[in-house]
């Protein structure tokens, strides 16, 4: 969405990649069962592979780290909280092919498979 801006253009853009059978990835903030089923049913369809990655996800990491954004950057804490408490962990029940457990520490990403003991 960073670069489409309008879901209409996010959809053409996928519609696009499944015509020419080009992978693509969904970089949103996606955090319920409900807003993840609608990327990967139109994957599943269209035969394409649906790998998952969680960003370990602490309330209080979100709100600090955008507290350290200007501008449009910065996002209404009202609205980190709402979607946070929207928050579904991912399930291979989904439809996932593959899913990963992300962690970041000193700007480090540590990506781990998925385990439901997370």
């Amino acid at each position: 969405m960073d670069l489409l801006n309008t879901r209409n253009k996010e959809l053409r853009f996928i519609e696009t990649c499944i015509l020419t059978s080009q992978p693509f990835v969904v970089d949103n903030t996606n955090p319920s069962l409900k807003e993840r089923a609608k990327y990967i049913a139109i994957a599943k369809a269209n035969k394409f592979k649906v790998t998952g990655y969680y960003f370990q996800s602490k309330l209080s990491d979100a709100i600090e780290r955008n507290n350290q954004r200007c501008g449009k950057e910065k996002i209404p804490e009202i609205g980190i909280r709402g979607t946070f408490k929207k928050l579904d962990l991912p399930s291979y029940s989904e439809g996932f092919d593959e899913l990963y457990y992300v962690t970041t520490e000193n700007n480090e990403f540590t990506i781990k498979p998925w385990s439901d003991e997370v």
